[in-house]
């Protein structure tokens, strides 16, 4: 079996670039099993994702890197290359609202998320049991309400300790109801997923399912994005909405909602495990 991998990159756009990236890997023994690209008139940017088998025994993944890197510099290009079999590592962080964290775990027992899920960090012990159901490392870290800047840092730095120590890829906030201080937004930039209905902004707070019922909404839905400094306003993965009407109360709005959630998120995390998601500013490009 040859070895897979999957190229990403972006560079300005400009006449040539999949000629030059498939004749590269065309010259070093390698064969393009799928490819997608996209230019963006308004950035004028150039995006790309490329899977590819190296058939040449002789190839091997350093000797890519190192002479794809003499390309790249040439066309300006931010590029990685992954291995196509690598199970990246990832941390589950949730509070006290257990739907999503529960979503992921089964879909990953199932082998719908080919993902090693190396921790779950809580500020409660609600999911402790759950945890060790799984055979998985729980971390209860709790930081009362009102909880000073300095506690913060403290908790937030046992989670990086963890997360470093696990040799992370991807941190999910599955439900995990604590606002991200700057520093540990950027200790995360472009590796923590989090997942919020899409009412904000219209209904922040408590309870955003009886507030939305209370307006007459007609459509209920959630939104997975990348976590930024800015709260809940970081470049968005994946979204999905699902009808309601007025014969619905609350608690039905907010079932549903958890629904559409878990699938937002599950999507989100699926497409970031199999880089399917590059910058664009703040928007992203997601290949399906």
């Amino acid at each position: 079996m040859h070895p897979e991998y999957i190229l990403t990159l972006s560079c300005p756009d400009r006449r040539g670039i999949v000629h030059s990236v498939s004749g590269f890997l065309a010259g070093h023994g390698c064969n393009i099993i799928d490819s997608a690209q996209f230019g963006d008139a308004q950035s004028q940017l150039f995006f790309m994702r490329v899977h590819f088998a190296a058939e040449n025994g002789d190839t091997s993944e350093a000797a890519l890197r190192q002479e794809f890197s003499a390309l790249a510099a040439s066309l300006q290009m931010i590029w990685e290359l992954h291995d196509a079999h690598h199970k990246p590592r990832v941390v589950l962080m949730v509070s006290r609202i257990g739907h999503c964290l529960n979503d992921l775990l089964f879909r990953y027992k199932s082998g719908l998320l080919p993902v090693e899920i190396t921790a779950i960090i809580s500020n409660h012990t609600d999911f402790y049991q759950l945890a060790a159901s799984y055979d998985i490392p729980f971390h209860h870290l709790p930081l009362a309400a009102g909880a000073t800047a300095e506690a913060k840092r403290t908790q937030e730095q046992k989670v990086l300790e963890i997360v470093d120590g696990n040799r992370v890829d991807l941190v999910v906030l599955a439900r995990y109801m604590q606002i991200l201080s700057p520093e540990m937004c950027e200790a995360l930039k472009g590796r923590a997923i989090n997942i919020h209905h899409s009412f904000l902004p219209s209904f922040k707070g408590a309870k955003p399912y009886y507030q939305a019922h209370e307006r007459g909404v007609k459509l209920i839905g959630a939104t997975a994005h990348f976590v930024t400094g800015d709260l809940d306003e970081g470049p968005i993965i994946e979204q999905d909405v699902e009808r309601v009407d007025h014969a619905m109360e609350p608690e039905t709005l907010t079932a549903i909602g958890r629904d559409v959630e878990c699938v937002v998120l599950a999507r989100a995390v699926k497409c970031f495990i199999e880089h399917r998601i590059l910058l664009n500013g703040h928007k992203t490009v997601v290949f399906k």
